[in-house]
């Protein structure tokens, strides 16, 4: 967590550094050096607000999931609270969102991934993002279909979520979000058939 006191307007360029950065060299090359090049600023700044590269990570990543934070809640504000099919769509579109699937973002994603098995405070952020959509996905599911199956559906379209994400993450083509999207929609459409049952 950065230290009370950190310029704003040098936040953004952290960050934007820190993710292109690990876009050019990965993870392990993305030094604090060639960060703070990168962002313009001292090592100095990098390590005294932030205790070095790890901590920059981290404040990159909450950058990340505020992002996409708000990309869902935006299309969740434009949905009527009535329409459950419509807001679940929503919150599945929020996470193919443009500013989620360009490269540097995916990039930086994976070295979260990656690095959130076996660091503590990582593994906090991943669990929060995990129980978020988690969450989002059940309120809207439980509108149209028994709570335990809710459950069962809102796991099948968060894997689902990840899934096609990390795939498209590893082609060199990259994330198609509509086929993401309308692939979602067809495990979904599927499991408000009458027929099918868990």
């Amino acid at each position: 967590m950065p230290k009370v006191g950190m310029p704003e307007i040098r936040r953004p360029q952290l960050v934007a550094a820190t993710m292109s950065a690990i876009d050019e060299v990965g993870l392990a090359g993305a030094s604090v050096a060639l960060i703070s090049r990168k962002a313009g600023v001292s090592a100095g700044i990098i390590n005294h607000y932030f205790g070095g590269k790890h901590g920059l990570l981290e404040e990159t990543m909450r950058s990340v999931l505020r992002e996409l934070s708000r990309g869902v809640q935006m299309r969740l504000n434009a949905t009527h609270a009535d329409d459950a099919k419509a807001r679940i769509m929503a919150i599945v579109d929020g996470n193919f969102d443009p500013n989620q699937v360009n490269g540097k973002v995916t990039k930086t994603w994976l070295a979260f991934w990656s690095h959130a098995m076996h660091d503590p405070a990582l593994f906090r952020l991943q669990r929060v993002n995990e129980k978020r959509l988690l969450s989002h996905l059940r309120i809207e599911l439980k509108k149209l279909m028994p709570a335990e199956q809710a459950k069962f559906v809102a796991q099948g379209i968060a894997a689902l979520v990840d899934g096609i994400w990390l795939r498209g993450a590893l082609r060199p083509s990259g994330i198609d979000p509509q086929m993401a999207v309308a692939t979602i929609e067809d495990y979904l459409e599927r499991q408000l058939s009458p027929s099918v049952h868990i």
